[in-house]
């Protein structure tokens, strides 16, 4: 089994939300764009142009909560959780769920069997939002993606909301 590891940077001055993904020799492997619309809007493209799937924030919910869809078809959510001392997220999606640590920013998604699916970390000390993730089947990248994108833009709207 041969583990994909998954670099990405968000784009200084990006006030939507802009990203490439490179893996670990630096060849892009999906581009990240927000789109400006009534609710915070993620699309995730190949490098050739396609479009593969979008992350988008569901309308009035207390909390952040946010759709993963592939071809218009809604596949999972994943919601934040009401806690005190950390976050914590909710996933509904191919029976996996987020396991974090005290801050939130490291984590791992596993399956029903305990099995690891991904872990992400976030780089601290950088000018922009920055994460490495290590995927340990590749087909599950995009899914991967989707909930490292969501879990980040819930993090920035409750940060932004605090201030």
């Amino acid at each position: 089994m041969a583990v994909l590891k998954l670099l990405f940077k968000q784009k200084m001055f990006s006030w939507l939300g802009s990203y490439t993904i490179y893996d670990e020799n630096q060849v892009a492997i999906f581009e990240v764009n927000g789109k400006l619309s009534w609710r915070h809007k993620l699309e995730i493209w190949s490098p050739q142009g396609v479009h593969l799937g979008t992350i988008q924030k569901k309308w009035f919910t207390l909390l952040p909560r946010f759709e993963m869809l592939v071809n218009g078809r809604v596949i999972g959510e994943i919601k934040k959780n009401v806690t005190f001392f950390k976050d914590r997220y909710t996933l509904d999606c191919k029976d996996w769920q987020i396991v974090g640590d005290f801050w939130g920013w490291n984590y791992q998604v596993i399956d029903g069997q305990n099995r690891t699916i991904m872990v992400a970390k976030k780089e601290v000390f950088h000018w922009t939002d920055t994460y490495t993730l290590e995927i340990m089947e590749p087909e599950h990248a995009l899914f991967a993606l989707m909930i490292v994108l969501a879990i980040d833009v819930a993090k920035a709207s409750s940060k932004n909301s605090s201030s």
